[in-house]
């Protein structure tokens, strides 16, 4: 009977210090963390909101469950909120997600058209790559930055970034020529869409045709999915919305601001009812990144009016 009892002691303090010991504690957390990036996916941003909140109350300082509330909440349209949480996340951040984590906030920051401020964040992040000699990676924070500042109305701003993107790629010093006339493609792409917002129509034809021979070149077939996209954005811009219609259904059909594009040219066509399902589609898209921050905003207001 003794024996017995020692054992069932014994079990006992076994068990708690099971249930209090840090490891254990930091993979229960991950599991409420995944549980609500799923939640999150799926459109449910209070549910997922409600979990980070009790990994929060656990572990205040959850790098993690400060990230993905400020996605929850930038993705409901409360941006003062998600900003909070991403600048602690900023602060929390382990070396390896520092990057991502200053691309997050920039990110916020697109939700409203607010290039100005993105920029001081991915500014950060190109400078942190560029420091280490990952030229192709801030290269492509510097592209995203000038998208960003296109599509936010700041044109100069978006020919500015695209050339320094352009040029630290340029940087590489194992660069094949394949790889060299990948980056000729994405500048012309970028190029093109630049004459479009500028109203520079005959400008914007020749980087297409500039953008398609460098494709051909790079011999990339991956990346073919964006010349309908470059096209349909073009004619979109140069009022021909019944080519874009044409082109932009033919471009990768899960990005979010191709689906707004469409949108657009529908509403724009007076097809009121086409436009009203892919801003449906919008709304159903869950990502966090630069495609979703330009294209959310509008299709919910769009929605709700």
């Amino acid at each position: 009977m003794k024996s017995t009892t020692i054992l069932s002691v014994l079990l006992i303090v076994t068990l708690s210090v099971a249930c209090f010991h840090p490891t254990a504690a930091a993979q229960s957390d991950e599991a409420v963390i995944k549980q609500g990036q799923n939640l999150n996916s799926e459109g449910k941003q209070d549910e997922a909101l409600k979990l980070y909140g009790q990994v929060l109350q656990k572990s205040p300082n959850s790098y993690q469950a400060h990230l993905d509330s400020g996605i929850a909440l930038d993705l409901k349209g409360e941006y003062p909120v998600a900003r909070e949480h991403l600048k602690k996340a900023i602060d929390l951040a382990p070396p390896d997600q520092k990057n991502r984590a200053l691309r997050v906030m920039a990110f916020s920051y697109a939700f409203e058209s607010n290039s100005r401020e993105a920029e001081k964040y991915e500014k950060q992040a190109f400078d942190a790559m560029l420091a280490k000699s990952d030229f192709d990676g801030a290269a492509g924070v510097a592209n995203e930055l000038a998208r960003i500042d296109l599509e936010s109305g700041d044109i100069d701003g978006a020919a500015k970034w695209y050339k320094v993107g352009s040029d630290a790629a340029m940087h590489k010093t194992d660069m094949k020529e394949a790889d060299t006339n990948l980056w000729a493609f994405r500048y012309a792409h970028a190029q093109a869409r630049i004459a479009a917002r500028r109203g520079q129509r005959d400008e914007a034809q020749k980087q297409i045709a500039a953008a398609k021979a460098a494709l051909d070149k790079a011999q990339n077939p991956d990346q073919a999915i964006f010349v309908p996209y470059l096209t349909g954005y073009v004619a979109f811009y140069g009022g021909d919305y019944k080519t874009a219609i044409t082109d932009l259904s033919k471009a990768n059909q899960e990005d979010p601001f191709i689906l707004v594009l469409l949108a657009q040219s529908y509403e724009k066509s007076g097809d009121a009812k086409h436009a009203r399902e892919y801003y449906e589609k919008v709304m159903a898209n869950n990502s966090h990144g630069p495609t979703n921050a330009f294209a959310r905003p509008i299709a919910r207001k769009k929605l709700e009016s």
